[in-house]
């Protein structure tokens, strides 16, 4: 009798990777995580410096205003989501730290419940003017969130269903996703050779995949051309790139150990 042949290292980590993700639903895992009780309200804790209050945010008056703001924004969701989005009441809204390409902007998290075990959490980032606009022309949509999650829909093949837009009352221009919608990242850890390759390959077909999808393919296809002269040159970018990284990563690590940057190790 044939018996099943025990998992390798690669594929056992493979397996508590995929779990580990399965694990961190938004109602099992971030909810509890990220929220408390309070005066018999449920709301986002304090954890600065990656999620916080300001003074006007914890007046229950602000709420009014980031109401305004989510029915605005349901406006520019599809009926069937804005359906859904009805059955959710709003209940706080917080300052959240975002990733580096969003430093200096108004990032936010907006907790939604429908029950008492149906939370939904929704985040909001400010949408600046693209930093491609000097060189190639303005956007046709004037509000930069629409310009993001418009951009987002015709590139990707899936997005997230909550992708939408508004104003705020200050005149910026926000788009809005859910905080987490159970994504998995890639890990390189496991890869061989070949399957560093066979990624490679497949993100370059998805890559392509989103230009012909928002550009125009015959254009495109023309100015590449038919030699390798592109190709060598975005490979010497990304070897450059790689190269960079490892010094910053160094240098980073050295002012830790000196001292001179304090670092502290959180789960986000």
């Amino acid at each position: 009798m044939d018996l099943e042949s025990p998992k390798t290292a690669k594929e056992k980590l493979a397996s508590a990777t995929i779990k580990k993700v399965q694990r961190k639903s938004t109602r099992e895992y971030y909810f509890p995580k990220l929220t408390t009780e309070k005066d018999g309200r449920v709301l986002f804790k304090d954890n600065p410096p990656l999620i916080y209050h300001t003074t006007e945010q914890q007046e229950r008056a602000f709420l009014e205003v980031a109401k305004k703001g989510l029915e605005d924004y349901k406006e520019t969701l599809n009926e069937a989501r804005h359906v859904l989005l009805n059955r959710y009441t709003l209940m706080d809204v917080a300052l959240k730290i975002v990733g580096i390409g969003s430093v200096g902007t108004y990032c936010g998290v907006l907790l939604m419940m429908a029950d008492d075990h149906d939370p939904l959490i929704l985040q909001l980032k400010e949408a600046r003017n693209s930093v491609l606009e000097p060189y190639v022309g303005k956007s046709k949509h004037a509000q930069q969130g629409q310009r993001v999650v418009e951009g987002q829909r015709l590139m990707q093949s899936h997005g997230d269903i909550f992708l939408g837009w508004a104003s705020g009352p200050r005149g910026r221009n926000f788009y809005f996703r859910q905080l987490k919608d159970m994504k998995m990242s890639p890990v390189p850890e496991l890869w061989t050779p070949k399957r560093a390759l066979e990624v490679a390959n497949s993100l370059g077909w998805v890559l392509a995949r989103a230009h012909a999808r928002a550009g125009d393919s015959a254009k495109i296809s023309g100015y590449l051309g038919s030699k390798d002269v592109f190709d060598n040159a975005i490979a010497d970018f990304a070897e450059a790139y790689a190269d960079q990284t490892e010094l910053d990563f160094k240098a980073l690590r050295n002012a830790i150990r000196e001292g001179r940057v304090e670092a502290t190790a959180t789960d986000r």
